[in-house]
């Protein structure tokens, strides 16, 4: 029954533009050399060079995505309702989307793609080149 409840939900999700981890997840491996890992009690971490860019956290049933913004976003982001300062992460000026409605899929996507960047960015030279990203 619960399985049931999830597909109904993930279907909710899809007709009204909002992301689901499924099309998260999907649009994360698109990105260039990135890698996945399934940690801190499910979470889904999408990595680049090894640095973390995106993480979909399900806590307690309560579905968050964070990524690493500019600092322009993330002054702008903070202060939209749904949005707020990334747990442990705001420092390094990470936002958490912690409302699924707070930003449709397209627009979500497309932060998580800048997160993409700006940590690609930050890798050496070298690493940028044998992960193609020279």
């Amino acid at each position: 029954m619960a399985n049931k409840k999830a597909h109904e939900e993930h279907i909710a999700d899809e007709a009204s533009g909002r992301a689901t981890r499924a099309s998260y997840d999907s649009f994360c491996a698109s990105l260039p050399a990135t890698t996945h890992v399934i940690q801190w009690e499910g979470a889904s971490v999408w990595k680049v060079g090894g640095k973390i860019f995106a993480i979909w956290s399900d806590w307690k049933g309560t579905p968050a995505v964070s990524f690493k913004c500019s600092d322009m976003a993330y002054q702008m982001l903070s202060e939209q309702p749904g949005l707020a300062p990334a747990p442990y992460l705001a420092r390094a000026k990470w936002i958490q989307l912690h409302e699924l409605d707070a930003l449709s899929e397209a627009d979500l996507f497309a932060y998580i793609r800048a997160a993409h960047s700006l940590v690609a960015a930050k890798l050496t030279r070298k690493l940028r080149l044998e992960l193609g990203l020279g």
